[in-house]
């Protein structure tokens, strides 16, 4: 793709009336940034776009597990490794990890998002076994702990197929479907959703020294790529939800660039998912050390994101996003819709 359209978005009132809407949000915008390689952005009003470009940027998301993208949805993470970098071991074991997800459920969260291998930089991959091991007894406790979606956070069609069985609806790759050539077919077959996350290199050695073109158009290159790849399988873009992968083979400086520009992947014509949650750059910029003291700046983040029209946010805290983003809604809606 040599042109790209990158909308400009706003929230709340006035609303002109020439607004185009964003992807059935409450966001809307007037004008794009088009963006081109080696060459300075300029800004043109929506009425000059490509047809198919508005079509994909304005048009309501279809729901995926029963939700709506009419307002910012919550994943929450529950890892049950031992070596996550903000909560490895917690929640292990299916009585802990249902008592979390009540929690979770409690404090509003939309889906849980479980993994079995920690994706952090440096980790080594898991044997196949010992994954399915962690996740199975878990999934199948949350599933009868709550009533909200799970997605199984994996790169194995045998654990997804595993997960799937106890009682996951959407597989989460943070390869990016790269890494097992089966789990596209797999969920093509099964009619699961999933989401594409843009990684560079696998977590043992993607941050050292990641280097881009263009980090912003290069991860959308690889996940527009991704997408037609899955639509090729049997995965239609109502079943796909993309995620730009901040953290995963991107320094302190790329994950910036990507955060400020997210609303680029709104013309993707899929769901947005952003995955910043207590993440190293938060400790770097806050010059909080710890991963589980980060929650102040991974509300900042959420709140930038839930701004450019992001539809998904995968987080560790989930009542402090949902409060959040509450007051967030209720402040650019002039408190029209808070009893």
């Amino acid at each position: 793709m040599s042109d790209y359209f990158r909308p400009l978005v706003r929230n709340g009132l006035p609303r002109p009336d020439n607004a185009v809407p964003l992807a059935g949000g409450s966001g809307w915008f007037t004008d794009v940034e088009h963006l081109r390689r080696n060459k300075p952005g300029t800004t043109v009003p929506a009425s000059a776009l490509p047809p198919e470009t508005l079509n994909a940027l304005s048009q309501p998301r279809p729901p995926i597990c029963g939700l709506r993208f009419d307002r910012p949805r919550i994943m929450g993470i529950l890892n049950v490794t031992p070596d996550s970098f903000s909560d490895g071991g917690k929640f292990s074991g299916p009585t802990r990890a249902a008592a979390y997800g009540r929690q979770m459920m409690a404090d509003g969260v939309d889906i849980i998002d479980v993994g079995g291998e920690s994706t952090r930089p440096g980790a080594v991959t898991v044997p196949v076994d010992s994954e399915i091991a962690r996740i199975e007894p878990v999934i199948t406790a949350i599933r009868h702990a709550v009533n909200v979606p799970i997605s199984v956070d994996t790169r194995k069609s045998c654990v997804a197929d595993t997960a799937v069985n106890a009682g996951a609806s959407l597989v989460n790759d943070v390869s990016g479907f790269t890494y097992d050539k089966m789990l596209g077919q797999y969920c093509a077959r099964k009619n699961l959703p999933v989401c594409i996350m843009h990684a560079r290199g696998d977590p043992e050695t993607m941050q050292k020294d990641p280097r881009y073109d263009d980090v912003l158009l290069d991860v959308y290159d690889f996940l527009a790529a991704q997408v037609l790849l899955l639509a090729e399988l049997g995965i239609p873009r109502s079943r796909i939800i993309v995620d730009p992968g901040i953290g995963f083979g991107k320094d302190q400086t790329h994950n910036l660039t990507i955060l400020r520009n997210v609303s680029l992947f709104h013309a993707l014509g899929c769901p947005v998912l952003v995955g910043a949650s207590r993440k190293g750059f938060i400790g770097r910029i806050s010059g909080v050390k710890t991963a589980d003291q980060r929650m102040p700046g991974s509300l900042a983040v959420a709140l930038a994101c839930v701004a450019q029209g992001v539809q998904i946010l995968r987080v560790h805290d989930v009542a402090e996003t949902v409060q959040a983003i509450a007051l967030w809604k209720a402040i650019e809606n002039g408190g029209s819709d808070v009893a």
